[in-house]
C-alpha cells in the first residue's frame, strides 16, 4: 500500500458486524484469498456483487462491531480492500484492520457526503479524502502505521524488519 489510496467506494449503512462482513460458519478459514469470495456474503449475494472491483468501504457508526476475530478484516484484504471510512468503528475491529494492512478511517463527514462507485482518493500522510471537488480531512497516520500499511500489515512488516522472508 501506498501513501495514496485511489479506488471505486462500496458503500454500507450502520452497524455492520463481523458476521455481515464474513460469517462464522467460515471461520475455519484464514488466508485472505480463502476468505475473500465470502466477504459480506452474511449481507446477501448482491452485496458480494456490488463490491467487486471496489477497494474503498465506506460505512456508518460501529462499522465492525461483534466478534474481535480477524479474518472479517482479512476477507476483505483478500477481496481488495485498502481502506474502510466510517463514522464509528468498534475498536477491535479498528485495530485488527490496520494490523492486517488496511487503512480504517474515521471521517463522518465524508461518509455523509459520498456515494456508491464514486471515485476517491485517499492521502494517509496529510489525513486528506478527495472525492469529486470535495475534501475532507481527517487525522494523519503516524509514520509507524504508514510503515505497517505500507507493508501489507504487522505479520508482513514483522517479517521484514526480523528478515524471516
Amino acid at each position: 500500500m501506498k501513501n495514496i489510496i485511489r479506488g471505486a467506494i462500496f458503500k454500507v449503512g450502520d452497524d455492520i458486524n463481523t458476521d455481515y462482513i464474513l460469517p462464522a460458519k467460515f471461520l475455519d478459514l484464514y488466508e485472505p484469498a480463502d476468505l475473500a469470495p465470502h466477504a459480506f456474503e452474511g449481507m446477501g449475494l448482491e452485496f458480494m456483487k456490488r463490491m467487486r472491483g471496489r477497494t474503498i468501504v465506506v460505512g456508518g457508526e460501529n462499522f465492525g462491531m461483534g466478534s474481535a476475530r480477524e479474518q472479517a478484516p482479512n476477507a476483505l484484504k483478500g477481496a481488495g480492500i485498502q481502506a474502510v471510512i466510517a463514522k464509528s468503528f468498534a475498536r477491535i475491529f479498528y485495530r485488527n484492520t490496520i494490523n492486517v494492512g488496511i487503512a480504517a478511517i474515521e471521517s463522518p463527514d465524508a461518509v455523509e457526503a459520498v456515494a456508491e462507485g464514486e471515485e476517491m482518493t485517499i492521502d494517509l500522510e496529510t489525513g486528506t479524502i478527495r472525492v469529486r471537488d470535495k475534501e475532507f480531512s481527517f487525522s494523519p497516520f503516524p509514520q509507524p502505521v504508514i510503515d505497517l500499511l505500507s507493508a501489507g500489515g504487522m505479520v508482513p512488516l514483522l517479517r521484514r524488519r526480523l528478515n524471516l522472508f
